[in-house]
């Protein structure tokens, strides 16, 4: 598996961005609880979010977060996804 840094750039929509938002946690959740997201969160600006994925290619990253109801309900104006090559540290949670 390889790893792959996610950014989301939001919609400018506070409203509607707080609504979507226990959704949008839970299903990143259920993409945690089967493994294939290890870390996600807000940047201090809460504009973007940095997700880190594992899979066999981008496109199945892709699949994975086309899904997501920020997606969905059109509040990611922005995605990109990028291998990452981890050099100094680990995912490993053991």
């Amino acid at each position: 598996m390889a790893v792959f840094a996610v950014t989301y750039r939001y919609a400018d929509d506070t409203a509607r961005l707080d609504e979507h938002r226990p959704s949008h946690r839970a299903f990143l959740r259920g993409l945690h609880e089967q493994g294939r997201l290890r870390l996600s969160g807000p940047t201090d600006s809460g504009a973007t979010a940095l997700i880190i994925m594992e899979a066999d290619s981008a496109e199945a990253v892709e699949t994975d977060l086309d899904q997501d109801p920020f997606r969905l309900e059109g509040l990611i104006a922005e995605r990109t996804v990028q291998p990452w090559t981890i050099v100094i540290g680990s995912l490993d949670t053991e």
